[in-house]
């Protein structure tokens, strides 16, 4: 797996091994093996060198273990290179990827892509086989535009190359913010609320939203603790990370599957004010009052992912309900990760 030690990637490990099988984490960085994967026996789950932007690197891993299936989520960091660069890193190490792949005889390979393809699509979900707008944008969806492209085309020369369509993720080990929604920065001010001395002193009114400022804003409009202005009624498609990972390891492991498109969500559309109120069920008082409506510029209504051919061929039906995911994410940052 590349990406292996990242954020869905250590999830996906995760699943995998929850499911019987051994993974080889590819990962350009060195570091220790994420938390979440900590206390695995030894050779179950194999810490690589691998860098995708040099084709003899992943060659290698595959003389060093049998590789029987890859799941490719490696990428350019947010940011981490101009727009142009970021897109030519993502696509060369998809190409070296897919090569490796051939070479080895794997059964499949899965590909991450994203909700943000959708971006400019009309209709209240999101289905794999509507026609996407050709123009992106942010650099993220416009890579994984092309990586689509590319799969198709291996998938037509005879791999299976499976995309994944991979809403907002949120859980452990993810960023404490997100500059695309507001969950896992009201988890996290919550947390940090919950641990000064005195908290939750002033009680909470109508689902743990106590009457403060504005969340993330003062009356000029700077941030409060770390989180930008919450509106109450954004919403958008979330999965929790420990869903995802195993939705993923499901289209890995699956032994046939209909489609080359699935998207990975949790198949509605989550509005601020309902994750505010179950992480305020968890930490009274911990969640300030929200900015009502909607963020200006935002479209009248939110689209989510119809996750109907994952769940049909795969069988997959989340386990984190919000208010479960909630707690769950509570419980491991109060357990002493900072992510």
């Amino acid at each position: 797996m590349t990406g292996g030690r990242g954020f869905i990637g250590a999830h996906a490990v995760r699943a995998l091994l929850d499911l019987g099988e051994r993974c080889v984490l590819g990962q350009r960085s060195a570091g220790p093996r994420p938390a979440l994967l900590r206390g695995v026996p030894d050779g179950h789950a194999v810490m690589e060198p691998l860098d995708c932007a040099d084709p003899g690197s992943v060659l290698a891993v595959g003389r060093r273990h049998r590789i029987t299936g890859v799941v490719h989520l490696a990428a350019s960091g947010l940011g981490a290179s101009p727009p142009l660069e970021e897109v030519r890193t993502n696509t060369a190490g998809l190409f070296a990827v897919l090569r490796a792949a051939l070479e080895w005889g794997v059964a499949r390979v899965v590909v991450a892509s994203t909700i943000g393809v959708y971006a400019g699509a009309d209709g209240p979900s999101y289905r794999e086989g509507a026609p996407l707008p050709v123009a992106s944008p942010h650099p993220i969806p416009a890579s994984k535009k092309i990586a689509e492209i590319v799969a198709d085309v291996a998938a037509s020369s005879g791999q299976e190359v499976v995309s994944v369509r991979i809403g907002a993720i949120w859980g452990p080990l993810g960023r404490p913010s997100s500059p695309f929604f507001a969950a896992p920065g009201l988890v996290h001010a919550a947390v940090r609320a919950g641990a000064r001395p005195g908290a939750g002193d002033a009680g909470a009114v109508r689902g743990g939203l106590a009457p403060a400022s504005p969340a993330g804003a003062t009356p000029g409009g700077s941030a409060v603790d770390g989180v930008p202005p919450v509106y109450a009624e954004d919403s958008v498609d979330m999965c929790y990370a420990r869903d995802c990972g195993r939705a993923i390891a499901l289209l890995q492991t699956t032994p046939a599957l209909r489609h080359r498109t699935y998207n990975v969500g949790g198949g509605r559309a989550v509005a601020n004010h309902e994750v505010a109120a179950a992480v305020g069920r968890v930490v009274p008082g911990g969640v300030p009052a929200l900015l009502p409506g909607r963020s200006p510029g935002s479209p009248a209504l939110d689209a989510h992912l119809d996750v109907t051919r994952l769940r049909e061929d795969t069988g997959f039906v989340p386990e984190y309900v919000l208010d479960r995911a909630v707690a769950d994410y509570i419980g491991w940052l109060r357990a002493g990760h900072p992510r």
